[in-house]
């Protein structure tokens, strides 16, 4: 079950939260579809404001949904939206994604960044225009977005960035597995890093969040065999609850107390928040089967 904005159960997942995001405002990118939208939609059940920066204004050829569908589904969530059709590479798009957020909600509490494209092809296989999406979405993006909306997260006196990406794990089977999403995906983690040391005296705290397991969205079941692996992943709904239980404060310190430059995973988040059984996330898998994550 998921609980409501009063802290009430609701149908659905197994996650009582502790705070609300209610009357807070949500700038994130890439969230017309799966574990963005699912975020986006989490937190508007509490009655949270949520701004849209994505590409996808009309409807795609093999994935569904568009910028406007996704903020019809969110204000029937109980919160409000304003769909921004824009790409997080072109500066001038992701500027007026931040002016917008200000000028109709009066300013910017959160950022996420959850916009990435992925290609897991080794280095020999990797297409260099593949190569040059995933570090412009991926890096680019992710520090241009943190970047633009920094003077509204300040002026906010609790601003926070959150950034799915995975922790900076060094081990060099990652590398050698797809050298060129790891470092797309890495390079997002390294501005987690950076800002989290850089904005700490500002009071913005800066983190990052990564599944446990494979998660289920458009995105896997359109890769060669993804049909497959969505068998054994995990819903986008875990996902949203770890986000929510993050950007609420109340759950998953690290023993340090630092509430800025964690790289947590849903289950040590949602485990915190007092989850001991994570199999209403499943799709039907045994816990035990369920396929890890990569990048852990």
């Amino acid at each position: 079950m998921t609980s409501s904005n009063d802290g009430s159960p609701a149908a659905g997942t197994p996650y009582l939260a502790a705070g609300s995001l209610h009357g807070r405002t949500i700038l994130i990118s890439g969230g017309s579809r799966g574990i963005g939208l699912a975020i986006a939609t989490r937190a508007a059940q509490d009655g949270a404001n949520t701004v849209l920066l994505a590409k996808t204004g009309q409807p795609h050829a093999t994935l569904e949904g568009t910028v406007y569908s996704a903020a019809e589904q969110i204000q029937d969530a109980g919160g409000s939206a304003l769909p921004v059709v824009g790409d997080v590479r072109n500066d001038a798009d992701v500027a007026g994604a931040v002016a917008a957020a200000v000028e109709r909600f009066g300013g910017i509490d959160i950022v996420i960044n959850n916009a990435s494209a992925i290609d897991l092809s080794p280095t020999a296989a990797v297409d260099m225009k593949r190569y040059d999406l995933m570090q412009d979405i991926n890096v680019r993006g992710t520090f241009l977005l943190s970047k633009l909306a920094l003077p509204a997260l300040r002026a906010s006196g609790a601003g926070q960035i959150l950034t799915l990406s995975p922790p900076l794990n060094l081990d060099p089977k990652w590398a050698g597995l797809h050298l060129a999403y790891t470092m797309a995906k890495y390079g997002m983690s390294l501005t987690t890093l950076g800002l989290a040391e850089e904005l700490q005296a500002d009071g913005v705290r800066v983190n990052s969040l990564w599944p446990r397991t494979l998660i289920d969205t458009a995105a896997i079941r359109n890769m060669p065999g993804g049909d497959e692996a969505a068998r054994g992943a995990r819903r986008p709904a875990i996902m949203a609850d770890a986000a929510h239980a993050i950007l609420t404060g109340g759950h998953a310190l690290p023993d340090s107390g630092r509430r800025s430059g964690n790289f947590y995973t849903d289950e040590q988040v949602l485990a915190a928040a007092g989850v001991t059984d994570f199999t209403p996330y499943s799709l039907g898998a045994p816990e035990d089967r369920l396929i890890p994550d990569i990048f852990l």
